[in-house]
């Protein structure tokens, strides 16, 4: 098993940043990817980024989550990082991190993945 907890949410002015970490305990080994989600308000999860957790590996959902949204790991704390910049309102939305232990494909797709956190709430006000 491995478990996640994200932190790092709050409550921030459009235009302004936040850091997300999401610790990893347990079964940490087995991990192959791992990605950020999030989901708003009457919509559906969607994907934000992932990383590879050995290479370094990225992909994320636009190229403008990519400028605004760098995604990065610290192995030996066994931590991933989203670091949010430029936020906007629509940005709005509880952020889940996620770990996948099998293929290391950086899927998109949240069904790959084996364990989630409890997620963090993002508040951007205008």
């Amino acid at each position: 098993q491995v478990q996640l907890v994200e932190s790092g949410g709050g409550l921030v002015q459009a235009g302004g940043s936040l850091r997300l970490s999401c610790a990893a305990s347990g079964r940490t080994f087995s991990i192959v990817d791992m990605g950020w989600f999030r989901q708003a308000p009457g919509k559906e999860r969607e994907f934000v980024a992932v990383i590879n957790w050995n290479g370094g590996s990225t992909k994320y959902a636009t190229n403008s989550m990519k400028g605004r949204f760098p995604i990065s790991r610290d192995n030996a704390k066994i931590t991933m990082y989203l670091q949010m910049n430029s936020l906007k309102p629509e940005d709005t939305a509880v952020y889940y991190c996620a770990a996948e232990v099998n293929s290391g494909y950086l899927s998109r797709v949240g069904r790959q993945y084996d364990y989630w956190g409890q997620g963090t709430q993002v508040t951007v006000s205008s």
